[in-house]
């Protein structure tokens, strides 16, 4: 599958794996590596007549020594610039005994404009800020606006977390191993990454697979296979009932938002859930998609009974209070096997707030055995009033605190964002990596619930329904464009859906 995302502790055991196996020994992966690496910088450089290349004490300066080797032996100008002595009998020693280049101190490091520099210092492993020679070497490098090629992360990205650790060298491209890092996906380190490019060094897929990795770049490899595509004899209900609540008669637009996104994305059936107040306003704009009054719970309790529904969306522009608290707590309740076969319920927006100053009661309610799956999609101030204590952790990556709360909140979380992580109860997560600065429009977010919650109807699994509607949402917004706005999203789908529906039937 190759979207598997691997922390610095998971590479380095699947380098142990990897040896342990064979026929490589550990300098043989470093020399793959720096092959590799040397590989891209002559290939996308051809014209380059002086290169710079600075190594660390460790293993990615062990990559480094063999880089400048080979560039060296391929005609190129290579300075070399040093960062303290490997470990004698590392493989960082036996890399650096085998380059004949002389060796500077980083400490006297200087380049010319129009060089380029490979950057082997640190690599995913790195745990603490950038300092001295290095933070140096970063600012000279940054002012004098030199293309930099780094070998597995930046240095000083943190592989766990994107973290800027101090400083960062800012790459035009990163070469890294068998796997990409979390940090190569989470802000701000992919900013820092440029072009990632994988290379192949010899971790075959088995060794992996023996890891087991429970993080993952977000892509159609991880849910395609129970994408939903329709039968020839399907019918409507067949496909699925999304419903969304309506906020009053001033603040329609943003369920009608969600409803057409519900049916866009596939739900045979739409309805918008509204207040006797705004029926009229949601009436006025309502054509394909369905509209019932529901002003209490029991108003919700005979819509179950009479439409059996299978998803919810609640939230946007529902407005904040006992009101949404009680209808989320009524779907929660409502079970499966009954009389209602709920799928899942996506909590947005107003929906989240609702709970800020209780929410064990959520929590506790979304535990229950029966209740129908809940998806939560908070930007970071609604993840904060949910979470504070985990929100305020600064030890913590963004993808560590949508694992917590998904664990706490018996939830899937989608933690928006640029780096949109999406972290299941079980320990599995994703990072998005295809958004666009595009999305950053009033009423996107109302768009991705809908989306969700028509994938939810037509019986996607609560994880994957998210994970592909939020990749969806974001693929139609970059392809899109510029002059993007809410209402263009749900027919900016259409392109991506059908390429999607064709790959799963195809």
């Amino acid at each position: 599958m190759r979207n598997e995302l691997l922390s610095p502790a998971e590479m380095a055991e699947a380098d142990r794996l990897a040896i342990a196996e064979g026929p490589l020994d550990g300098y043989g992966l470093m020399r793959r590596a720096g092959e590799a690496v040397a590989a891209v910088v002559l290939a996308r450089n051809p014209a380059a007549t002086r290169v710079h290349v600075l190594c660390g004490p460790g293993n990615n300066g062990g990559d480094g020594y063999v880089v400048a080797r080979l560039l060296q032996e391929s005609g190129v100008d290579v300075a070399l610039w040093v960062s303290g002595e490997p470990r004698p009998g590392s493989d960082a020693a036996l890399a650096a005994a085998d380059c004949p280049l002389e060796r500077r101190p980083l400490s006297a490091f200087t380049a010319e404009p129009g060089s380029l520099v490979v950057v082997a210092l640190y690599g995913a492993g790195l745990s603490k800020p950038l300092s001295g020679d290095a933070a140096r070497a970063v600012r000279i490098v940054t002012d004098l606006r030199l293309p930099v090629v780094a070998i597995d992360l930046p240095s000083g990205v943190a592989g766990e977390s994107g973290a800027i650790l101090g400083c960062a060298f800012r790459a035009a491209i990163t070469v890294t191993f068998a796997r990409k890092k979390p940090g190569h996906l989470l802000l701000p380190g992919r900013e820092m990454c440029g072009e990632i490019v994988l290379a192949d060094i010899g971790i075959g897929d088995g060794i992996i697979a023996q890891i087991a990795p429970r993080t993952f770049e977000n892509g159609p490899a991880l849910w395609l296979a129970g994408f939903p595509a329709p039968a020839v004899d399907t019918h409507k209900y067949r496909r699925g009932h999304a419903s969304v609540f309506s906020g009053g008669p001033s603040a329609t637009g943003a369920a009608r938002l969600s409803a057409l996104a519900a049916a866009r994305s596939g739900a045979g059936a739409v309805t918008v859930l509204s207040p006797a107040n705004a029926m009229q306003v949601n009436a006025a704009h309502l054509t394909s998609i369905m509209l019932r009054k529901v002003d209490a719970v029991a108003d919700l309790g005979a819509f179950l009974t009479d439409r059996r529904p299978s998803s919810f969306v609640l939230g946007p522009g529902f407005g904040v209070g006992e009101k949404a608290r009680d209808f989320v707590l009524a779907l929660l309740d409502a079970g499966q096997g009954q009389d209602t076969a709920i799928e899942g319920l996506v909590l947005d927006a107003d929906g989240i707030t609702s709970f800020r100053d209780e929410p064990e009661t959520l929590f506790q309610a979304a535990g229950k055995s029966a209740a129908p799956a809940l998806v939560m999609t908070p930007h970071e101030g609604e993840f904060a009033r949910l979470f504070p204590d985990v929100a305020n952790d600064k030890a913590l990556s963004k993808l560590a605190k949508a694992r917590a709360a998904a664990a706490r909140a018996n939830a899937v979380i989608v933690y928006k964002g640029a780096d949109t992580v999406i972290a299941a109860p079980d320990g599995r997560a994703v990072i998005n990596s295809n958004g666009a600065p595009w999305l950053a429009t009033a009423g996107s977010g109302d768009v991705l619930a809908g989306i969700v919650a028509g994938f939810l109807a037509q019986g996607m699994p609560a994880f994957e329904a998210a994970c592909a509607g939020v990749w969806i949402h974001a693929e139609a917004g970059s392809r899109f464009g510029p002059g993007l706005i809410a209402e263009d999203m749900p027919l900016a789908m259409l392109p991506v859906l059908r390429e999607l529906v064709e790959s799963a039937t195809g």
